[in-house]
């Protein structure tokens, strides 16, 4: 069994894992990012898209946009160097409900917002790869926190299937509430208010299914359209254009409620016809994430109830046992669902921890972790 020795062990690799680690390292601590994919990003998912000049900037299938009220995502994006460009929103919107499609004046769905131009895991990728090396832990899922007073012990399962054991000061819980409540295994227990707070909390698009389809051009836009629509009819309740800088590659996405596989392909492909013309009909592909079934994202049969007004909820705000932090974006006082909200949700853990106590002394500065071998 491999042991390492740190100041705090991130449970996540998202972009709230992600931004506690590069803190508290940026304040001399030993930091450890377990997470259980076989990548960073979380819900910052991006898939290379064909475009019509081969493969062009990757499009998203999990989280999309930043909006020019969050300065917290806007300054990570400029300290990393990450190109960004705006969301098309020139042209018309679409409705549809039973009685048919309405083409609307104007388009009142989009609003101002930026997009990743290497899409929004480009985020993730560039705070990770700045972390000192050895800090992320891939393919490593987190079965036990234990502990509490002097320390925090978390047990997980390396790559190989071995286990993995770290010892250290702090946890911090980087992932959704309920997916932690769920899937780790706390001694002593959650306080039970906090178990019920956690098992209550909406997973942020872990009822989401989320469709993008490429084609070899924008071809909306030439009859002048945004790309915008809201549907009634579905299966598609809400699509956008999600194309790349200069419209390449072109795209439309689309939020669905039940969409499976490749039977749920014609469905939509008939919808984006009814909607933006007969061009849709023949895609360069498609791509489809059911977020509810991945399972490090959503646990099974979770809350499906829309309680948002639980984001951020106090109790969050307060360690558990005094050794255990939650920081994701659904933990969040403001932006909660949002980049920005993850950030927010870093911000004050790294707050937190980085002036660690006299009765702590920093050892092993200078050193991301030490390990042992047992």
């Amino acid at each position: 069994m491999a042991t390492l020795e740190v100041d705090v062990a991130v449970v996540g690799a998202g972009v709230a894992g992600l931004a506690v680690a590069r803190g508290l390292q940026e304040a001399d601590r030993r930091v450890v990012v377990l997470e259980a994919r076989d990548r960073v990003g979380g819900r910052l998912l991006s898939k290379a898209g064909e475009g019509a000049r081969g493969e062009g900037p990757p499009l998203d299938l999990g989280a999309t946009w930043f909006w020019p009220n969050e300065p917290r995502v806007r300054a990570l994006i400029a300290a990393l160097g990450l190109p960004t460009h705006r969301q098309h929103r020139v042209g018309d919107a679409v409705y549809e409900d039973p009685r048919g499609v309405q083409r609307l004046v104007g388009n009142p769905l989009d609003v101002e917002s930026g997009r990743f131009s290497r899409g929004a895991s480009s985020l993730a990728l560039e705070l990770a790869v700045r972390l000192e090396p050895g800090t992320v832990r891939l393919s490593t899922p987190v079965r036990r926190v234990r502990g509490a007073g002097d320390g925090v012990v978390v047990e997980a399962e390396g790559p190989d299937g071995g286990a993995v054991r770290v010892e250290a000061r702090h946890a911090v819980l980087a992932l959704p509430p309920a997916l932690a409540a769920h899937g780790v295994e706390f001694r002593p227990a959650l306080p039970s208010e906090i178990a019920r707070l956690a098992a209550a909390t909406p997973v942020w698009m872990g009822a989401t299914i989320k469709v993008v389809v490429r084609y070899a051009r924008a071809f909306w836009r030439e009859a002048g359209l945004s790309g915008a629509a809201v549907s009634h009819v579905g299966p598609l309740r809400e699509i956008h254009d999600m194309s790349g800088p200069e419209g390449d590659p072109a795209a439309l996405f689309g939020f669905a409620e039940s969409v499976s596989g490749a039977e749920g392909r014609e469905p939509v492909l008939r919808q984006l016809v009814r909607l933006f013309g007969p061009e849709a009909a023949d895609p360069l592909g498609l791509d489809l994430v059911d977020w509810s079934r991945e399972r490090w994202t959503s646990p099974p049969q979770s809350d499906r109830s829309r309680r948002f007004e639980l984001y951020g909820h106090p109790l969050y705000q307060e360690p558990i046992h005094g050794r255990i932090h939650f920081a994701s974006t659904e933990t969040a006082p403001a932006f909660g669902g949002h980049i920005e909200g993850a950030l927010i949700a870093a911000e004050a853990v790294v707050a937190r921890l980085a002036p660690l106590s006299p009765d702590e002394p920093d050892d092993g500065a200078g050193d991301a972790y030490r390990t042992r071998t047992e």
